[in-house]
């Protein structure tokens, strides 16, 4: 067996470097009792995955474009630019979601805290073909829960696999195992798939993050006009924001990777593809005569030639507006 890749393991002082599996044998406590109860949220830096965002969202009545405007901050994931999100805190670092009493949404609360002082990591070994799903240790000085006095009589000493199953972890890995996958073979892939475009890191950000912009998105006229779906599949996707992010990573394995896990329809294609290429014709007119406006070769005080420039000007505006034009089709 080929060496794991543990590149992207965030190698900090709270994190250990070690591997663990679900037989790892875990002796922990966390009750109201633990003289540190509730630290770990008013220290909180919690990643979330897409279905945290889906479970949260829920959770409050808002939508995802709500949430994540107020209950969430980016970061960058990667060199490439890719954006993931974590929870948003006060200034003083505690969880917005927890009052005096404690976590406010603690029954959707998201899978780094249920797996919490553990972490789950995707694993893809430089020789296997696929990935497994591994486990690793967080030790931070505030967290007594590893601690004999902290432990209650019935506290025992249980498995890994024990303890997602007490957390109610398993949907969410269920739900988020394709995300993960998704972001290995990015990483796997490298120089072969190249640094994402812009249009390609939006559309991944919507398409697992802001799930309700995504829904408006793949049910617009434009996205039917081009993508060849079934009607059973829009009927899924309508209502059902697990059906749709289950979606969002088919659609992403097209976009990212260029492997076609659905159907184009091909005239409109090309139509567009004709569409777009007159745009950016109109773009680059626009950037070269805006070159010429700043170029002092082009100065009516050089050049004694108000009209010139007025006519630039003019032809700039009519440019512009034609590339708006284009752009709300």
């Amino acid at each position: 067996m080929g060496k794991p890749d543990t590149s992207h393991l965030p190698y900090e002082s709270s994190f250990v470097p070690e591997i663990l599996t679900e037989d790892h044998r875990i002796k922990f406590a966390c009750h109201p009792g633990v003289s540190c109860f509730n630290a770990c949220c008013k220290q909180a830096d919690v990643m979330l995955a897409p279905y945290d965002v889906i479970r949260l969202k829920h959770k409050l009545g808002i939508s995802s474009e709500e949430f994540l405007k107020n209950y969430t901050v980016p970061w960058e994931m990667d060199s490439d630019g890719i954006i993931g999100v974590k929870l948003r805190t006060t200034e003083d670092k505690a969880c917005l979601l927890m009052d005096d009493s404690g976590c406010t949404v603690y029954e959707d609360r998201p899978a780094a805290c249920r797996y919490y002082p553990f972490g789950l990591m995707g694993v893809k070994h430089t020789e296997a073909k696929t990935d497994e799903q591994n486990y690793f240790r967080i030790e931070e000085d505030h967290c007594k829960g590893h601690q004999e006095e902290s432990f209650l009589p019935e506290t025992k000493e249980i498995t890994l696999r024990e303890y997602r199953q007490s957390q109610g972890v398993e949907e969410f890995d269920k739900h988020n195992l394709d995300w993960i996958r998704l972001m290995l073979k990015k990483k796997s892939a490298g120089p072969s798939v190249g640094t994402p475009s812009v249009e390609s890191l939006q559309v991944l950000f919507m398409a697992t993050y802001d799930i309700d912009r995504f829904r408006r998105f793949v049910t617009s006229p434009n996205f039917k006009k081009v993508y060849a779906l079934e009607q059973e599949t829009y009927d899924e996707i309508e209502n059902d924001d697990i059906a749709l992010l289950k979606f969002g990573y088919r659609f992403l394995k097209q976009v990212l990777f260029g492997e076609k896990t659905i159907d184009l329809i091909e005239d409109e294609v090309k139509k567009r593809s004709e569409e777009r290429k007159e745009i950016w014709d109109l773009r680059h007119k626009l950037e070269m005569e805006q070159a010429q406006l700043n170029d002092p070769r082009y100065d009516p005080e050089v050049m004694g030639d108000e009209v010139m420039r007025d006519d630039m000007l003019k032809e700039m505006e009519q440019a512009k507006q034609a590339v708006q034009d284009k752009d709300k089709e």
